[in-house]
């Protein structure tokens, strides 16, 4: 059993704390935010994540798990130190790497034994020199550390089992005695065989970015087919199933939709362009992921006031979803932020309801009619723009839909309809890359 301390208590230290925990460790998250700590001490989760509560309560009530505010003596206190601070994105594309600076000197002031000094936080190629000079300048010259980058590699909404059953560990460590040490944090992985993969630090960097640039390429990529998909009578399902079963592809994130948002890849996205045309080496492709998304997010809007007749003004719109996407309440990015943006700024109303995240959205529009079912949110209402597929939109009730409407329009930007049902009921309806109903079972 290792003494660890996890640094930052958001979305990553929060599941990686409690996950670690599971793994039979002492750990303890910290974090300067007092009254995100005094949540967790009164065993309140601040975010919406499948399995995190019951994870956290298992952990706590065996006593491997606790919170604390006081980050300087849980850096004192541990063996492995996790950095999991956030690292949002800046004007200028770039992360802003401050709260992993404040943490390596805070790290540094407290350095009393070797440990060893892990990121998870995602952050740019390079980082992890500059963490090793903060604390290096901070010690004395017998004071001993090795530092590891151990990128996060968790999906919202399945955080939990991404980190429990993961598809790969990354450690990247130049110690040999470092990576021995985090093979043994994550011991009951390796007994499973979970892939080890060891690199040194700016390749374990590379690695997270690299992976999530691919990941939002690949939703660009489907988007723009379906697009295409739309002006040639082809159904982007059946491109994309087929395409899918090409071993090379895979049908993993050949989902057409309204863009790609949430905390990760938009950020990601960006970070790693910008560090590439620092270094001399654009990338093209990423480039035209970020602009493609973009593009989509407001075509959403464009698809739904072709619909009302080519004007929002004076019109109500019930929006069903605000999430990024389901079983999470992030809007961050959301498509939903540009549909609803796009309807108020055109003198139109919006009536929205999310099943987990309406007070997330709240805080990014205070004045919107917030609703508590889908009925309510389309309660006559002159069109219905679904943004995020959540199962019980799947499942409404056409019929019933089209009775409460004041007009029978909807917009599925997730393509979770039957485009058959909705054309037998007398909907007028647009989806995303579908236009041929005779396929539609």
């Amino acid at each position: 059993m290792k003494r660890i301390t996890v640094i930052g208590t958001g979305y990553v230290g929060l599941v990686s704390g409690a996950g670690i925990s599971d793994f039979g460790h002492q750990v303890f998250c910290a974090d300067i935010n007092v009254e995100k700590i005094h949540r967790l001490q009164n065993g309140e989760i601040p975010i919406y994540e499948p399995g995190l509560d019951e994870l956290v309560k298992r952990n706590v009530s065996s006593q491997r798990l606790s919170f604390t505010v006081d980050v300087n003596q849980a850096v004192r206190d541990a063996e492995v130190i996790f950095i999991a601070v956030g690292t949002p994105q800046r004007n200028n594309g770039e992360a802003d790497i401050s709260a992993v600076e404040s943490v390596a000197r805070v790290i540094g002031e407290n350095l009393n034994s070797y440990k060893i000094i892990c990121t998870k936080s995602t952050v740019p190629i390079g980082t992890g020199e500059m963490i090793i000079k903060i604390i290096k300048e901070m010690i004395p010259v017998d004071r001993r550390f090795d530092y590891v980058s151990n990128p996060e590699f968790l999906r919202e909404g399945s955080a939990v089992k991404d980190f429990l059953w993961p598809d790969r560990v990354v450690i990247g460590a130049t110690s040999k005695k470092a990576f021995a040490i985090l093979r043994d944090v994550y011991r009951p992985l390796y007994l499973n065989e979970t892939p080890m993969v060891h690199t040194n630090v700016a390749t374990a960097e590379m690695i997270k970015y690299a992976a999530n640039a691919f990941l939002a390429l690949k939703i660009s990529y489907i988007n723009e087919v379906a697009n295409l998909c739309e002006k040639v009578g082809a159904d982007v399902h059946q491109v994309a199933k087929a395409m899918g079963k090409d071993g090379r592809i895979s049908p993993k994130f050949l989902h057409p939709g309204p863009g790609y948002g949430g905390s990760c890849f938009p950020k990601d996205t960006h970070a790693i362009a910008e560090l590439a045309r620092k270094k001399g080496a654009p990338m093209n492709t990423i480039d035209a992921t970020i602009n493609t998304n973009t593009y989509q997010k407001k075509r959403m809007s464009e698809k739904l006031k072709d619909l009302l007749g080519g004007h929002f003004s004076g019109k109500t719109v019930g929006v069903l979803g605000l999430a990024f996407k389901p079983n999470t309440d992030d809007v961050r990015e959301s498509s939903s932020i540009t549909m609803i943006q796009s309807i108020l700024d055109e003198g139109g109303s919006v009536k929205a309801y999310d099943p987990i995240a309406n007070k997330e959205m709240e805080e990014l529009f205070p004045n919107l009619n917030y609703c508590h079912s889908w009925i309510e949110a389309c309660e006559a209402v002159d069109a219905v723009a679904i943004m995020t597929d959540w199962n019980e939109f799947r499942g409404m009730d056409l019929h019933y839909l089209k009775s409460i409407m004041k007009a029978p329009i909807i917009l599925d930007t997730r393509n979770i309809l039957s485009m058959k049902q909705l054309s037998e009921i007398g909907f007028e309806f647009d989806n995303v890359g579908r236009k041929v109903i005779s396929h539609d079972y």
